[in-house]
């Protein structure tokens, strides 16, 4: 397993967004619908999105792969949303976001996860930044138990849209990551 730094000219949209079609509803709580999840990934996980989020210069997308094909991926979003829950909850600059990360279920305890979020914290450092913070939904214990143990801590909490749906989760933040050398590019 490896982690890879995505770009429109090296990986394939259309298998990264089969993978999030596939893992994000592993990370939705039992009350989501299936008609919400399914209009989350058609607005935000399609191959189209891919290619805007890879053109985007303050976002990064790493994928873990096995085998030559991807696994699980994370995106990284320099800045701090306008919302004001996250802007409370999120109190150092510059920041980065882990807004998505996810892997597909085959791969759960393999380490993928720990390997993607390891290089998310790597490219941060590089960028700079003085906290990496994610949301994360307050049913999802697992996700919430798998960041603590990465150093992110509850700092607050926001809502979510999921399709017409609205969802509730914690805002957790971890201080400054620490910088390996040759991790990341400016975002």
């Amino acid at each position: 397993m490896y982690v890879d730094r995505a770009t429109a000219d090296t990986v394939d949209v259309d298998e990264l967004a089969l993978v999030a079609a596939q893992a994000f509803p592993l990370a939705c709580p039992p009350s989501a619908t299936p008609e919400n999840i399914t209009a989350f990934v058609r607005t935000n996980l399609s191959a189209a999105r891919f290619v805007e989020y890879l053109t985007d210069p303050q976002r990064a997308i790493l994928t873990a792969n096995h085998n030559g094909r991807i696994v699980g991926y994370v995106m990284l979003i320099f800045g701090v949303a306008d919302d004001p829950d996250i802007q409370r909850a999120v109190p150092l600059r510059p920041a980065a976001e882990v807004s998505k990360i996810y892997v597909l279920s085959d791969f759960h305890g393999t380490g993928a996860a720990t390997a993607l979020i390891d290089a998310a914290l790597d490219v941060t450092a590089a960028w700079g930044v003085e906290c990496v913070w994610l949301g994360v939904n307050q049913e999802n214990v697992r996700a919430q138990r798998f960041y603590a143990k990465n150093g992110f801590k509850v700092a607050g909490t926001r809502t979510f849209q999921l399709g017409s749906g609205v969802e509730n989760d914690y805002v957790m933040v971890r201080d400054r990551p620490q910088s390996e050398p040759g991790a990341g590019t400016s975002p």
